[in-house]
Formats: structure tokens, sequence, C-alpha cells
């Protein structure tokens, strides 16, 4: 691979397979964005209750969490092609039968109650977990070693970006199709809108050569593969060290939970400007995102991590504090930016460090971590807030974040060393 091409920050782009990997997976996540979006909404409509707005997003997690790490052995062990393209079938059938369920204004769920969302939910939710350390594990297979950073990137950048304007573009949709016809056109057209994405998704990537899986070192029980995947992760130093600085970032530091208290009784902005606010932390990771494809943070990588997790607790902070919205925005925007840094590098560690006949069940290890942050940081901002109130729990978190920082730093030479 010549310099030019390595120093190239659209040099992944020009490989096809990754265009059409990334055009499957904008349009996945787009299109669940999109629906999920319109669900909430729907969901609350017909509840009038918070907390069935929660249940949500625990049915998806549950199944995701329990499952992944058999998941991740899967990837390792049956094509990950096929799987990829079976999870999305599964997905599309998930939504095609919420979307059955809208129609006579929602009727089955009016009388029903919400159970059937749930369930569907939940069963994408497994799809999602075996979709998940697959796609994870394909990159290596379409992008040369040299180009991982510059993967990581785009990826992030494309998810980011799908997953900013998913939810706008569906609001905006059923928002106009909600003032000119009845309830249910407008939820089954933006759903059938979504429907179409999922198959764009799968058509995408039927577009991949399908390639065997690099074969395993050994042949493996169920529980010494997972044992394996479990092991290798906790014997990395600088792995482990990437993984939980994002696990305890966002476990901590995470304040999206409380957007709503904020921009109700601090900011006084309103309903627009939560989601504004809301925006306000993807905007900062795809601008970050754009400046990352040219200047790949892989010199210095454990250094600049450790930088990047202490800006992003440092905003945090300042958006705790802020009564002001605009800074309270700009704050919010650089959280994003900073977890984009963090999110390229521990990408690009994975992608470096792991050897291709494990990388699903470290990709599996890894989405835990991910998905364990983000539903139990929401969980831990709601209990914060309750026992200190809205502001001090913020500021708590930002300060654990820096500890967390510090430690790391201190207890892992390996990591402020790495350099990718």
């Amino acid at each position: 691979m010549s310099e030019v091409r390595k120093n190239d920050p659209y040099a992944v782009l020009r490989i096809a397979e990754f265009r059409n990997f990334q055009v499957s997976r904008f349009s996945l996540t787009f299109g669940i964005q999109l629906a999920e979006t319109i669900l909430g909404w729907k969901v609350y409509e017909l509840t009038h209750d918070k907390l069935a707005l929660g249940l949500i997003g625990l049915s998806e997690a549950l199944p995701f969490i329990l499952t992944a790490l058999y998941s991740g052995h899967a990837a390792d062990t049956y094509n990950r092609y096929k799987i990829v393209k079976r999870t999305i079938f599964i997905m599309l059938l998930c939504f095609a039968g919420i979307t059955a369920l809208m129609f006579n204004d929602a009727f089955f769920l009016r009388q029903q109650g919400m159970w059937p969302v749930y369930f569907l939910i939940g069963c994408s939710g497994i799809a999602r977990a075996f979709m998940a350390p697959c796609m994870q594990s394909i990159i290596p297979q379409i992008v040369p070693r040299e180009l991982y950073a510059n993967a990581a990137t785009w990826g992030s950048n494309v998810w980011q970006t799908a997953a900013v304007t998913g939810p706008a573009v569906g609001g905006l949709i059923y928002g106009i199709l909600k003032s000119h016809y009845h309830s249910d056109v407008a939820e089954i057209t933006s759903f059938s809108i979504a429907l179409i994405l999922l198959g764009i998704s799968l058509f995408a990537f039927s577009r991949l050569q399908v390639r065997e899986n690099p074969p395993k070192e050994k042949v493996e029980t169920l529980f010494e593969s997972l044992k394996a995947g479990l092991s290798f992760v906790y014997n990395k130093q600088e792995m482990l060290s990437a993984i939980s600085l994002d696990l305890f970032a966002v476990l901590f530091g995470g304040a999206v939970a409380l957007l709503p208290v904020y921009a109700s009784d601090i900011l006084h902005a309103g309903p627009m400007g939560l989601g504004l606010l809301r925006s306000a932390p993807f905007l900062g990771s795809v601008v970050m995102g754009l400046f990352l494809a040219f200047n790949p943070p892989t010199n210095n990588a454990g250094r600049k991590l450790l930088v990047a997790v202490t800006g992003f607790g440092l905003a945090t902070i300042g958006f705790a504090v802020s009564q002001n919205f605009a800074l309270s925005f700009a704050m919010l925007f650089l959280t994003g930016a900073f977890d984009n840094v963090s999110v390229v590098i521990r990408q690009t560690i994975l992608q470096v460090m792991t050897p291709n006949h494990m990388r699903g069940r470290v990709s599996a290890v890894n989405q835990i971590f991910i998905s364990s942050s983000n539903e139990i940081g929401a969980f831990e901002s709601g209990l914060a807030a309750k026992l200190m109130n809205t502001v001090p729990s913020v500021i708590f978190g930002g300060c654990m974040t820096l500890v967390v920082v510090a430690a790391t730093y201190v207890m892992a030479p390996k990591m402020r060393k790495l350099k990718l």
C-alpha cells in the first residue's frame, strides 16, 4: 500500500465493497431511527406513561445483552455475511409487524396494550445482537490493515449522520402527514418509508462478496469459546482500558437522560430547545468525524484518548453549570466531538489488536459494554438527580469521569503509551 493512499483521507471510500457496506449500514440506521422516533411518539400518545417509553429501550437492551456473548461466538463460528443478511431480514419483519399494528389507528394496541410492540422490539434486539459482532468483523475482511483508522472514522461519520437525520426526518415526515391526513395514514406511511430503507440496506449488503470466516486456531466448546473472548479482552490492557473508559464516561458523564429537565426547568427552552439540545452531541460528533478523516488520531493514540475523555468530562461539567442556552448547546456539542475521538480510537484498537478468528467474540464484549453504559447510564443519571438534584448530579458525573481518566493514566501505562 503506497504512502499516498495511506495518507489519503478518502482512501477507504475508494473501495467499492466498503461503500456498499456503509450504504447498507446508513440505510439500516436511518430506517430504524426514523421508525423508533415515531414509535416512541405513538406509544406515549396511547399510554401517556413515561415508563412505557423506557420499556421500549429496555425491551431491546435486555435481549441484546443476554445474547451478545453467544452471538460473538456465532460470528466466529458461522458465516458472518449470511448472519447479517438474515438478521436484517428479521428486523425488517419486526418493523413490518409494528407497521401492521398501526392499522385502524392502532386499534389492537388500544385494546390489548403495548406488549406486542415490546415483543417485536425484543426480537429486533436479539437480531441486532447477532448482527453487531458480524458487522464489526466483516470490516477487516474488506479493508486493508493500514486503513483501519480511516475506516473507523468514516464508519463513525456514517452512523452519526444517520443517527442525526433519521429522527429529524422521521419527525418532519410524520408531522407533515399528520397535519393533512388521518393519524394512521401518517404512521403507516412513515413506517413504510422505514421498511423501504431496511430493504435498501439488505440489497446493498447483498452486493458484498461473501467470504468465509478466517479458520479458528483450534476447535473449542461453546464455554471455551466464550471464555476465550472474555479472557482476550481482559488480558489486553490497552483494549480493556479503552472499553472501560467509554463505559464509565457514558455511565457517569452522560447527561442526555436529563435534557428534558434542563430544557424545561433550567434553560426554559421548551420542546424545540430540547430537540436542539439532543441534536448537539450528534452534530459535534459529525464535525469531529470529518476532521478526523483528514487528521487520523493514530499517533500517540493512547494519550489522545485520555485527553478526549478528559474533554468529555470537562464539557459535561460546563453543561451542568450553564444557565445560557447557547453555552449549553456548545458544551453538548463538545461532548459529542470528544466522544467521537474516543469512538474512532477504540474501534481502531479493536480492529488492529484482535486476531481474525476472534473478532466476533471481542466485538460482542465491546457491544455489551456499550449497551450497558447507555442503558445503565440513563438509570444512573435519573437516580443521581433524585438523590442530589439535577445540577449537582451532572457535576458529579463529570467529576467521576475525570477520576476514571486519572485512574486509567496511573494504572494502565500501556494505554498512555499506545501508538497505532
